[in-house]
């Protein structure tokens, strides 16, 4: 076996066990006034929703932050990245955190700059912030501490042994496109409810205008204020996540895919698809294709 390399530690703020949100029990090793001076902290999901304002985190920040001045790399999987901001950790960086989570980072944390299409961020002075999208990207950051602390052949024996695969492509293709539709404005919310189901038409935004008795240039403020996006945006992001879900599901030919959800110029679709999603329409059905027959 040989001797390890790294020395785990799984510390709390008072050192009590307890119950993970997914029903896993948790022995903490130390206090964080017990734990000594860290090499690198490692902050996990946190399994809050993405609006949840952060509190009771007030030790674990301090904590942080003392780590951080003394020269421990401090990193994040999925919304762990959410306690660096409030940290005031990650102002003037690059970030990520899961792409579910990405907008609200932003909005909360001006001065942070998100990436949400990347499933790994190292940042800062030193590079000694590192942060992993959602998800499954945690295990590119573990091979990447690994690469940094013990070596890059030892990472790389780790991800033969485990059948790793790097997330090389980013967050892009796993992610929803879509938003959680909006209420708090009826008229817009009611304008969502007929575009999902009209997405495929010629005119998709004059129908919404139609449907809103508005002015058309009233229509596109609300519209804007209450999702955060264009109505053309709104459009794009229905039509291909439809065509996410055709490619997935069938082997229609991709002009026939544009068609469907309401291109008539395939090229267009192709080159609007590859920059939204990450990977071209072939590519994604390539990927996501097999694992839905293998899952079916």
């Amino acid at each position: 076996m040989g001797e390890p390399r790294l020395k785990p530690v799984i510390v709390s703020r008072d050192g009590c066990g307890f119950r993970a949100a997914n029903g896993a029990w948790i022995e903490p090793d130390a206090t964080l006034g017990e734990c000594p001076a860290p090499t690198v902290v490692c902050i996990p999901d946190l399994f809050v929703a993405p609006e949840a304002r952060l509190e009771g985190y007030a030790e674990e920040i301090a904590w942080l932050r003392t780590c951080r001045r003394d020269g421990a790399l401090l990193a994040a999987a999925c919304t762990g990245a959410l306690l660096l901001a409030e940290a005031g950790l990650l102002d003037g960086e690059d970030a990520t955190t899961h792409w579910a989570y990405c907008d609200a980072l932003a909005r909360r944390f001006p001065r942070v700059r998100v990436h949400a299409h990347r499933s790994l961020v190292v940042a800062g002075e030193g590079q000694r912030l590192i942060m992993a999208g959602g998800g499954t990207s945690w295990v590119d950051l573990a091979l990447f501490l690994v690469a940094r602390l013990v070596g890059v052949d030892e990472a790389m024996h780790l991800a033969r042994i485990n059948l790793i695969d790097w997330h090389q492509d980013g967050q892009q293709p796993y992610a929803a496109l879509t938003r959680s539709r909006q209420v708090a404005d009826a008229c817009i919310a009611r304008c969502q409810v007929w575009v999902a189901q009209h997405y495929d038409t010629p005119s998709p935004v004059a129908g919404m205008v139609r449907e809103s008795g508005l002015t058309e240039r009233s229509f596109k403020r609300r519209f804007k204020a209450a999702t955060g996006m264009t109505p053309m945006e709104y459009v794009h992001t229905l039509r291909l996540e439809e065509a996410k879900q055709i490619l997935e599901s069938g082997d229609a030919p991709i002009d026939e895919v544009a068609e469907q959800v309401g291109y008539a110029d395939p090229s267009f679709f192709r080159r609007l698809f590859g920059r939204r999603v990450g990977l071209t329409p072939s590519q994604y059905r390539r990927r996501f294709r097999a694992m839905r027959l293998s899952l079916q």
